[in-house]
């Protein structure tokens, strides 16, 4: 589930085969479905979104908690526009990417004062808001307001790679090519097509995994054309591994840890004892400070934006 991830748009669109059937996998996600607190009934468009932005990159069980605090703090987009971006950024927490958190913060203020405090159920409208790309628009439309678009992300590419094309994988990301996919397999019906892109997205998440999928368990394994093939391995090109210890990323955070854990600003001998090695410590400050999820005061400390 993600927009941080580029999509390339010169892959030419490939005829999709009618080899999901809607009433099938709709019947399995009535019974096999999470019950995941963003899915439920009584959930604001509001909620969605923010749990939409929250998943990007980001496990469920990690999501699950932050995402109950954050709607019970902020459950309209006037209240979390209210808050300070550094008290945006510190209730962030350890969901990494906090500049998602900045990003959520200023389509609320939009959200506020441009759309009566309600989320728009119209792709277009939503693209247009700060920090809301092609993935997470049509999945407000289709999971906050059960309009038909086509939602794509890794789950679902790699669920129509496997059933459609008969690959092991997706290969590289083409927004025309698998927006083009999915389109095709969505039911007409607005409310049937909503619910048939969650039902992909479950099977893709928890059935149909990147390692050690469970074909036994797949509502399409008959009509899968990578099952029918024999499961060939995939030979295409593949995205490198990402780690995460001792990178920028693992650095950018301790910094961010040391600034949620005071209630002010600190000196810079303090945010220097967050990480051993001077030259990446520097680098990472310096592309905190220019991302805006840190300030500097005038006296040279450091804080979260507006917290000085």
């Amino acid at each position: 589930m993600s927009d941080l991830v580029p999509s390339v748009d010169t892959v030419d669109t490939v005829d999709t085969v009618d080899t999901v059937d809607a009433d099938t996998l709709l019947d399995w996600f009535a019974d096999h479905a999470r019950d995941l607190p963003w899915r439920r009934s009584d959930v604001t468009p509001w909620g969605v979104l923010v749990s939409e932005i929250m998943l990007q990159q980001t496990p469920v069980n990690r999501v699950w908690p932050v995402w109950e605090q954050w709607l019970a703090r902020w459950p309209r987009p006037s209240d979390l526009a209210a808050e300070s971006q550094g008290e945006v950024v510190r209730a962030w927490g350890k969901l990494g990417y906090p500049r998602r958190a900045l990003r959520l913060h200023e389509a609320a203020g939009v959200l506020a004062a441009e759309h009566g405090d309600a989320v728009p159920a119209d792709v277009d409208t939503l693209l247009a808001l700060p920090g809301i790309g092609t993935y997470t628009a049509r999945a407000v439309a289709a999971f906050a307001h059960g309009r038909r678009a086509p939602v794509v992300d890794t789950n679902v590419r790699r669920v129509v790679a496997r059933a459609v094309h008969g690959a092991g994988d997706a290969g590289p990301p083409s927004n025309t090519r698998d927006l083009a996919d999915v389109e095709a397999l969505l039911p007409e019906d607005d409310a049937r097509a909503a619910r048939f892109s969650a039902a992909l997205m479950e099977l893709g998440a928890v059935v149909c995994t990147a390692r050690n999928p469970r074909c036994a368990d797949c509502p399409l394994v008959d009509a899968c054309a990578w099952h029918r093939a024999g499961k060939p391995a995939y030979t295409g090109p593949t995205r490198p591994t990402q780690r995460y210890s001792g990178t920028d990323r693992q650095v950018r955070g301790r910094l961010l840890d040391v600034l949620r854990g005071t209630d002010g600003p600190v000196d810079k001998a303090t945010l220097d004892l967050a990480w051993p090695k001077a030259g990446q410590r520097e680098e990472c400050l310096d592309s905190l400070l220019t991302d805006g999820l840190v300030e500097q005061t005038p006296d040279g400390h450091f804080a979260l934006p507006g917290e000085q």
